[in-house]
């Protein structure tokens, strides 16, 4: 009951946030000077501790965050523990190693990302003659792509752009990066970091998500003080398919002595989810995939490995010698806008 509650508590503070951004945004003027959200049960958040949280989350360090945006380790732990003392539960798992987030802390690194993405969007909108920017642009996505991330923000986007018509087409990295050689896709939102055909092909990454061991609750490994590639291996191991994530995977097992003992390989991201709640095996995937609870209604528990794990990237790409339309770009700059405030890729 404790742990819903807090749940209860945490959405509806993104709630609270999420309704000012969009009041803001609505009535067009600019936040006064001084101005901070409504106070909740006598203490305030602001938008500063939202985005530090995010990049302690990105990064797994404090130091590591707070080296990122040129502030001291301290401000960064403050604000983290006044977030958490606003929501009234756990963010992050301190560990030797740095920080993990914590189920609640991941499905709060969703919404929080949202809320970053209204306010950037809010100050873009008056930069922007939107209604003058009209055509159509061909996307190209891939499966964890369209499922897990793009949805929210094509809708942004169509509110913004209400005369730019976007076409969606969803392929295999490959396919992918043909069409956008041979020119029958304009841009693509992807796993740049799958990415093949750089000679051809240029991008920005747009997010970086990192991945993370899930168990089942109760699991041996979140007894361990500390656990990595080694002791993964141990265990009974579900891995995923779709997107490469099975050849990625083979690619940082292979930088080890180590190798997973596969019971079993799926397309499903669902379908995996099911399987570590219910107690057939571990996995390693992606925090923008994650989801504390299985289909059943069984939990998922994660925790951050010692090994170095690379990051599940999310970026733009196009090709680089074709000149966008001023659909195209108005995507491009769009999306860049709302994740980097401009083309500067996310630190890991």
């Amino acid at each position: 009951m404790a742990r819903l509650c807090a749940i209860v508590k945490l959405q509806e503070l993104v709630d609270r946030i999420e309704k000012s951004d969009a009041q803001e945004q609505q009535s067009g003027a600019p936040a006064p000077k001084g101005w901070s959200p409504p106070e909740r049960d006598g203490m305030s958040f602001s938008l500063k501790q939202i985005r530090y949280f995010i990049a302690a989350a990105d990064t797994g360090q404090v130091s590591h965050a707070a080296a990122e945006l040129n502030v001291s380790q301290s401000a960064v732990t403050a604000a983290i523990q006044q977030l958490e003392n606003i929501i009234g539960t756990r963010l992050f798992e301190r560990r030797p190693t740095g920080v993990s987030l914590t189920p609640e802390g991941a499905r709060f690194l969703l919404h929080a990302r949202n809320v970053m993405a209204a306010v950037d969007e809010a100050m873009r909108v008056p930069r922007i003659s939107n209604d003058t920017v009209r055509g159509r642009v061909r996307v190209g996505v891939t499966y964890t792509v369209a499922g897990y991330f793009l949805p929210r923000h094509h809708a942004r986007f169509s509110r913004n752009f209400p005369n730019v018509e976007l076409e969606l087409f969803e392929a295999e990295r490959p396919v992918i990066e043909r069409a956008l050689s041979e020119g029958t896709l304009d841009i693509a939102v992807m796993l740049v970091s799958n990415l093949q055909a750089v000679d051809r092909l240029q991008s920005e990454t747009l997010i970086r998500s990192k991945r993370r061991l899930w168990t089942p609750m109760d699991h041996p490994l979140l007894r361990l003080p500390t656990a990595g590639i080694a002791d993964v291996a141990a265990h009974p191991y579900v891995m995923l398919t779709v997107d490469e994530a099975s050849q990625t995977a083979e690619r940082y097992w292979a930088k080890t002595p180590y190798r997973p003992n596969v019971v079993f390989q799926i397309s499903s991201v669902e379908a995996v989810r099911s399987m570590v709640a219910a107690g057939m095996g571990i996995t390693i995937l992606s925090d923008m995939v994650y989801r504390p609870w299985s289909l059943e209604g069984q939990r998922i528990e994660t925790r951050l490995l010692v090994d170095d794990i690379p990051t599940m990237d999310v970026g733009l790409a196009w090709h680089r010698d074709r000149a966008m339309s001023p659909a195209s770009r108005a995507f491009h700059d769009f999306l860049l806008l709302a994740f980097t405030g401009g083309g500067q890729s996310l630190a890991a």
